[in-house]
């Protein structure tokens, strides 16, 4: 394999870089708060928004897949993932927004809408995430400038997630004052309309320039007759997937914990500040990447993630805030190193793919998309349906049960999550993808 030499401008690497950031402004809001606001805001059941969350998830496993056959079904003069940014921006904005709009109907009315909107969220959320992925190996044909190209996404798309989750709850406070739906709704507005305009800076400012046309589009059979093969990608799909669901889990357990745990509320925005460290895990990835590869990089990610629960466990049961705001900085840096790597991974393998005579950008970045999809949402299941069945109730002090079972999605979940990414990871072979690649 030739190694290429082609580098991108750094007009261009921010201008992709801020499409995550596009992005993570509703997509954060949705993994940390949204189950928060359809519980404790929007007033629906537990129960009703895990049902909710299942039947999206289902949807998931259908649209994720059917986004990346129209990425790869794509023939226009921009290119196969560019486009998408154009046409499915304004789409995805409006049905963030209404998302959290709460309609002044009956209780079954109001869920039908929730129904309707959110999953209209996620299905238009696919348009506009799955590209940034499927576009980043046509952008250079060198390895190490996709690395950095990688880590200037996450580092971005990390940045705007520490301000999601430092600064709604302060946002929704100066919108709303005491009217929590006033200010979710105007804060989901703010984010909409920056989300909008970088997303359409990210169309205008990118080229799709490295593709293989005889292998760009080929028959469905054939695309997914080589996915089946390239085992790396296999393995890779399935640590994605349970990395944003115990993403999810943590994220959208952290305000409870901290309203019904420590009876503060307040300190949920202090205590996301801590995830700043994760921009220090995004940035550390190149230079450790380039001495012991990918994988190895990710292991690395993996024992700090682990460590930092461990920590957690320590200062949740020994109600010591000071351990557990350690915790979180502990993990977030591992947490970073683990989602920067992820778009890198798979342009490895997409790259990969293309030795099984395929070049199927949108199929093979559609699991990173499927990931975040099914970890949202199955990590608001298992949140809502434990919540549910302890016996939660919105806006009171919870019982005995509903305490034990915050904690238990906040430390002890997450920490077996994390155990078995690791383990997973271990079958995931980029010695024989890189020996394979060598030979083209």
């Amino acid at each position: 394999m030739q190694i290429g030499t082609w580098h991108t401008s750094w007009h261009e690497r921010v201008s992709y870089g801020l499409s995550d950031a596009a992005d993570n402004l509703v997509f954060q809001l949705m993994t940390t708060y949204l189950l928060f606001f359809y519980t404790d805001v929007y007033g629906l059941k537990a129960a009703d928004v895990a049902l909710m969350f299942i039947v999206a998830r289902i949807a998931d496993t259908l649209e994720s897949p059917l986004v990346g056959i129209m990425i790869d079904k794509t023939h226009s003069r921009y290119g196969k993932s560019r486009p998408f940014f154009l046409w499915y921006a304004v789409p995805y904005v409006v049905f963030a927004v209404l998302t959290f709009v709460i309609p002044p109907a009956t209780y079954d009315i109001k869920l039908l809408w929730a129904y309707g909107t959110y999953l209209g969220l996620g299905f238009f959320y696919s348009t506009v995430n799955l590209p940034v992925t499927s576009v980043l190996p046509t952008l250079s044909d060198n390895p190490k400038e996709l690395t950095l190209l990688g880590v200037i996404r996450q580092f971005f798309g990390s940045s705007v997630q520490l301000v999601v989750a430092v600064f709604t709850l302060p946002l929704v406070s100066f919108f709303g004052g005491q009217d929590q739906a006033r200010g979710f709704f105007l804060t989901i507005l703010l984010f909409g309309a920056i989300s909008l305009f970088l997303i359409l800076n990210t169309f205008f400012q990118i080229r799709e320039r490295f593709s293989q046309p005889e292998l760009a589009h080929k028959p469905l059979r054939t695309i997914f007759k080589a996915a089946r093969k390239n085992h790396p990608w296999l393995v890779l799909t399935a640590i994605i997937i349970l990395f944003w669901l115990v993403t999810a889990i943590k994220n959208q357990t952290t305000i409870y914990y901290f309203k019904y745990g420590l009876n503060n509320e307040g300190l949920v925005a202090w205590a996301n500040s801590f995830t700043f460290t994760s921009l220090i895990g995004v940035l550390a990835i190149i230079s450790l990447a380039n001495r012991f590869g990918h994988k190895k990089t990710m292991q690395i990610g993996l024992i700090l993630a682990i460590t930092g629960q461990v920590v957690l466990a320590v200062g949740v049961y020994g109600h010591q805030l000071g351990l557990l705001l350690t915790a979180i900085a502990i993990n977030g840096i591992g947490q970073g190193m683990v989602v920067g790597l992820i778009s890198i991974m798979i342009a490895d393998t997409i790259r990969y793919g293309a030795t099984f005579g395929v070049q199927a950008e949108g199929v093979f970045s559609s699991a990173s998309d499927l990931g975040v999809n099914l970890g949202l949402g199955l990590g608001g299941l298992i949140t809502a349906g434990l919540f549910d069945l302890s016996g939660y109730v919105a806006n009171h002090a919870q019982n005995t049960a509903t305490l034990a079972m915050i904690n238990v999605n906040y430390v002890w979940i997450p920490l077996v999550i994390y155990a078995a990414m690791m383990a997973l990871l271990h079958f995931y072979n980029e010695a024989a993808m890189d020996r394979v690649l060598l030979r083209r």
